[in-house]
């Protein structure tokens, strides 16, 4: 077979393949759920069931990661099993990561001050597409590969895979899809003619007007359900040119048997029978004329036709050419200043063909979420991953929007990822304690030279300094908590003039995740101590190597989230009254016209009765296009007396959460 060959295909005259470490995804977010299902869940797994895909309570899956670890980690519960894929791969257009934030009015003037930015890819998502396109083709290739054959062992036997490209790349990926899948599983090249797109074209050549997409089964057994169009209008004029006395339009088709039966050779109506006779009896014509099913030409030298009327017409078969269905543009409702989003009428074209209710739909190009969306509302279960921090907050407000939304969880990595990282990066040999030990401190010397400050030694909960102030560095895998914090002051006061490094009561918290309620009752803690505090966040981008190394990683406070609770016998109200955020990734033209804090927040969600298990989205307010205004108060009704943890879950016009626990007493 004719093979693509690129730079980076083979090493040591072996087939580079893809990174197979398959790490447990970490659920954070379950959303939609009943307090009835919440219930069910925690007993169900507190029975500790066998890990299996087909006896699991199914929830759809939002996951937030890169594909190159999210797809092997797939692997182990759905191998075989995902019986749709479709992917919308990045183009080179050099925007893979960049969106479109909207700064929303101010609540309390009359003027409209809504205002957008275009915020740029982040450090890890500019890795990503360097890793995509750092090499030009070959890196892309590359990367293409890998992706569809781990795909390739995620879809079923009888399952199909769409990959929807354009011109850059397409007549490559056809290529790799062929050496993957085989060329002998090749179904379709479609053409989809972006109906009410751009015709604007380029100096000295033709404008693009298509995609392509093309369609693979994995093996000869495969779902194939015949979808129908309807033809043009003068299609309709010149085929079902009559119309009855109801004033229904209809077609008049023949009704001719294929071949010689007694049964329908007979005389009707003096009316020429065809030479074969017709098609159907004559007890069943006579059925049929009494609907009113026949046309009767004047002549009775001609045939009687039955009438096929155009409002039970189903329509052509569709073809591979792809014409009548429009990009999205002006006032339509679906769009969500998401530049690569597709038409859901697309979507919805390529699940009706190659999926059933019931099946398992997967896109690990998430986008705006058109995909699982459509799988929603088409009865189909789903699974969608993205890199992008505001993909995952677009998709889940749009789910939000569906009728009769099914619950779903959002899941990522988390200290699964970073836990592989540690162990990759500083070398430990399993079992060893004091190699153990080791292991941790350079990881916490590498944060801390990361933050420009310097390690000291001799210290449990202080691992290094920065301009007067102390360091602490939180664990690979677990929250930076209010005890951890509270230990570290102790330390502090101990340590006072014997420490050279310690000028400041100032304590620097650097953490990859931190306890909910870690900026009030830890800060109120270090004030009573007068010790000032900071978290820090650990930035995700630490575990990238290139971006160490070009020392493109920024370090940022967490936000501030106030909130003000009301209760009442057994009711309770909870009310956002001020959200301070580091404005690091907003421009300074941009900050300048936010005049009210609420204007920072595009979306937030409660959980009622949170029982350390995850954060179960309850109630949620959000802005949309249609409408962006955001309640700031949100009222629950318990059902009994007592003591519950309240999570409130923020998310800011960048895509970045903050959340905060409440204690109530009801009752």
């Amino acid at each position: 077979m004719t093979e693509l060959i690129w730079e980076g295909k083979y090493k040591d005259g072996k087939k580079v393949t893809p990174v197979r470490i398959a790490l447990p995804f970490q659920t954070i977010e379950t959303v939609n759920e009943s307090a009835q299902q919440r219930q069910k869940t925690l007993d169900f797994f507190a029975a500790e069931p066998p890990a299996d895909f087909n006896n699991k309570a199914w929830r759809n899956r939002l996951i937030w990661g890169d594909k190159k670890y999210v797809l092997p980690s797939l692997l182990p519960e759905f191998a075989g099993k995902v019986n749709l894929i479709y992917i919308d791969p990045p183009f080179n257009v050099g925007s893979d990561f960049s969106f479109t934030a909207t700064i929303a009015d101010h609540p309390d003037t009359d003027e409209n001050e809504e205002t957008q930015f275009v915020k740029e890819p982040s450090i890890i998502e500019q890795k990503a597409y360097r890793d995509t396109w750092g090499k030009g083709l070959d890196s892309y290739m590359q990367w293409f590969y890998e992706t569809t054959l781990l795909l390739k062992e995620l879809l079923a036997d009888d399952g199909s895979i769409y990959v929807h490209l354009d011109w850059h790349v397409s007549h490559y990926a056809k290529a790799i899809m062929d050496e993957v899948f085989s060329y002998d599983n090749f179904l379709n090249e479609i053409i989809w003619r972006r109906k009410g797109g751009s015709a604007l074209g380029t100096m000295g050549k033709m404008s693009a007007a298509t995609d392509t997409i093309l369609l693979y089964s994995k093996s000869k057994e495969y779902k194939f359900n015949t979808v129908y169009e309807m033809p043009s209008q003068d299609y309709i004029e010149q085929n079902f040119s009559k119309v009855d006395e109801n004033g229904k339009r209809f077609q008049a088709t023949v009704m001719r048997s294929p071949s010689p039966r007694p049964n329908l050779m007979y005389d009707y109506k003096g009316y020429k029978m065809p030479p074969n006779g017709w098609a159907v009896t004559k007890e069943k014509m006579k059925e049929m004329e009494e609907k009113g099913m026949l046309y009767f030409p004047k002549e009775k030298s001609k045939q009687i036709y039955k009438k096929l009327f155009l409002d039970e017409y189903k329509g052509q078969p569709i073809n591979s050419l792809w014409d009548d269905i429009s990009t999205l543009k002006g006032k339509n409702s679906e769009i969500l200043n998401y530049d690569t989003q597709k038409p859901e009428a697309l979507l919805e074209r390529i699940l009706k063909i190659s999926s059933n209710e019931g099946d398992l739909v997967l896109d690990c190009f998430c986008g705006s979420g058109t995909t699982a969306a459509v799988a929603e509302k088409l009865n189909r279960r789903w699974i969608t991953c993205d890199l992008g921090r505001f993909a995952i907050h677009t998709a889940r407000k749009r789910f939000l929007g569906i009728a009769n939304l099914k619950p779903f969880i959002v899941q990522n990595l988390g200290k699964y990822e970073r836990q592989q990282w540690v162990n990759a990066e500083f070398e430990s040999r399993p079992g060893g304690t004091e190699d153990r030990i080791k292991q941790e401190k350079a990881y916490k010397n590498f944060i801390i030279e990361l933050y420009h400050a310097k390690p000291i030694e001799g210290y449990t909960w202080l691992h290094g300094a920065k301009a007067g102030k102390m360091i602490h560095v939180g664990n690979v895998d677990t929250p930076v908590t209010v005890d951890d914090i509270k230990a570290t002051i102790k330390e502090f006061w101990k340590l006072v003039g014997k420490e050279k490094s310690a000028e400041k009561n100032h304590i620097d918290f650097l953490g990859w995740d931190f306890a909910f309620d870690v900026n009030e009752t830890a800060k109120q803690f270090a004030a009573e101590n007068n010790v000032q505090i900071h978290p820090i966040k650990i930035p995700r981008e630490v575990l990238e190597k290139k971006a160490v190394d070009q020392g493109d990683i920024k370090f940022y406070e967490l936000a501030s989230l106030g909130i003000k609770t009301k209760t009442n016998k057994l009711a309770v109200s909870v009310t956002l009254d001020n959200f301070i955020i580091p404005p690091d990734d907003v421009p300074e033209e941009v900050q300048g016209k936010i005049t009210h804090w609420s204007q920072w927040i595009d979306y937030w969600a409660v959980d009622w009765n949170y029982r350390e298990d995850t954060f179960h989205n309850e109630w949620q307010s959000y802005r949309t296009k249609q409408n962006p205004k955001i309640e700031l108060t949100a009222a629950h009704a318990y059902e009994k007396k007592g003591k519950y943890t309240v999570l409130v879950k923020v998310i800011d016009i960048l895509g970045n959460d903050t959340t905060k626990a409440i204690e109530v007493s009801i009752g």
